[in-house]
């Protein structure tokens, strides 16, 4: 499935270029702090502090996954399980409480994957999201919530120059770009680069419009260090619970993205090399949280690019990584890259959207469709995407850790899945049966 292997290497300009690609692709490095800042009312000043505690955490991470730890082609970025989490507890308790909160629930759960005996207790857990019922479900519901950035996006900004059909255009042009290098471009540089081609012709037709121009970083700072603690420090056991499945989530989701790399490599991962890959993200989330870090997990669209260029050597994510931390001590060029037109960026990552979804229909492929299975995928889906719509007086009468957790797809599917999983199959699937001395679906 894949051209170039995990442990393969790839001439020197190559590697920075897809390096940068990976990284490009990581969109929420910088939407969601830009998001936080807005929703919260936060200074310039303090989103720039957020983007480059985001650099730094997700590339410290990916260089420790990639060269180290697990030795896969992954790249880490802020999940939106911890952007939920963040906003709600930063609406109510502030940044220093939901940070302090999360470097706690971090801690929770580093000692859970504490070998006990020859697994950390976590992987007893969390070994229920490595079944293809389970995560292909979860890539699926995955998918259509990164549905919601996707088109709705290629608007541009409400209130800002270009919004409507103008951006539309662009993004447009960008698809379309991105799907004939994919389609045309053979096995040349172009098909591997599509993504950043995408990218750089939307920019470049942005800025012939009018609608897109490079930003005025006068009043920014060149190089210089992330913050430590540059919200404060404080802890509310509200905000821990909601950090706690905000953690859950991501693990799911990881686990998930762990085993399905590697079966495109066709490699098979213990499960003592998937507890230190957990261990490594709750480490990094923890000391990412101390500067303002958005909590990490293994990012689905870099998996799809993995997919789409075949492209899957460790070093490219590595180098992709070594970039982020470079980039997490030059706030200038942070700056830069926020600027980057979002109807742009939410055109060229459309496709890798889909790919995450039908990936896990893929992954299904594998599964027993009786009515036990049936029930599990089909209620945790509806529930955890139909938990968007509920009216907000509701919403609003729950509580802030609970309102997060339903209202985030991922996390409310994660939890859904893994739970109902647990129970059906490995509860009420042995008891039916022994009762009837048959298998449960006759």
């Amino acid at each position: 499935m894949l051209d170039v292997g995990f442990d393969d290497r790839v001439p020197a300009p190559r590697l920075v270029l897809f390096g940068l690609q990976h990284l490009v692709t990581l969109s929420a490095i910088w939407v969601f702090p830009v998001l936080i800042g807005l929703t919260l009312g936060l200074a310039p000043g303090d989103v720039t502090h957020l983007i480059q505690a985001s650099f730094l955490l997700a590339g410290l991470v990916t260089i420790l996954q990639s060269s180290r730890v697990l030795r896969l082609p992954i790249v880490q970025g802020p999940t939106a399980a911890f952007f939920a989490a963040l906003l709600a507890a930063g609406a109510t308790y502030g940044l220093g409480a939901a940070f302090g909160s999360m470097v706690v629930a971090g801690l929770v759960f580093l000692a859970l994957t504490v070998p006990i005996g020859r697994f950390g207790v976590l992987i007893h857990v969390v070994r229920f999201a490595t079944e293809p019922l389970v995560f292909g479900t979860l890539c699926i519901i995955i998918g259509a919530q990164l549905a919601t950035l996707g088109l709705p996006y290629w608007f541009g900004t409400e209130g800002a120059p270009g919004y409507g059909w103008d951006f539309f255009w662009v993004g447009l042009v960008t698809l379309l770009v991105v799907v004939a290098c994919l389609l045309f471009g053979g096995a040349t540089i172009v098909r591997r680069a599509a993504v950043l081609v995408g990218m750089l012709v939307g920019t470049l037709l942005a800025a012939a419009l009018g609608l897109w121009r490079s930003p005025d970083l006068s009043g920014v700072v060149v190089v210089g260090p992330p913050a430590f603690l540059p919200f404060g420090f404080e802890v509310r056991w509200p905000a821990v619970v909601l950090m706690l499945l905000a953690f859950l989530e991501s693990s799911a989701e990881a686990v998930g993205m762990y085993t399905l790399v590697a079966r495109w490599g066709a490699v098979s991962l213990s499960r003592a090399r998937i507890t230190r890959g957990l261990f490594t993200e709750y480490a990094g989330s923890v000391v990412g949280a101390l500067f303002g870090g958005i909590g990490t997990a293994t990012y689905p669209e870099n998996a799809g690019l993995v997919r789409v260029t075949r492209i899957g050597s460790r070093h490219v994510t590595m180098t992709a990584g070594i970039v982020a931390v470079g980039l997490a001590f030059v706030p200038v060029l942070a700056s830069f890259v926020s600027s980057l037109p979002g109807a742009v960026l939410a055109a060229a990552s459309t496709v890798l959207f889909g790919i995450i979804a039908m990936s896990g229909v893929q992954m299904m492929r594998d599964v027993e469709w009786d009515d036990l299975n049936i029930t599990v995928a089909a209620t945790a889906f509806i529930l955890a995407l139909g938990g968007q719509w509920i009216p907000d007086p509701i919403v609003t009468s729950m509580p802030d850790w609970l309102r997060a957790v339903v209202t985030t797809p991922m996390m409310a599917g994660a939890v859904l899945l893994i739970l109902l999983n647990a129970a059906v199959n490995h509860g009420l699937r042995p008891v039916l049966e022994r009762s009837r001395g048959v298998p449960a679906d006759q």
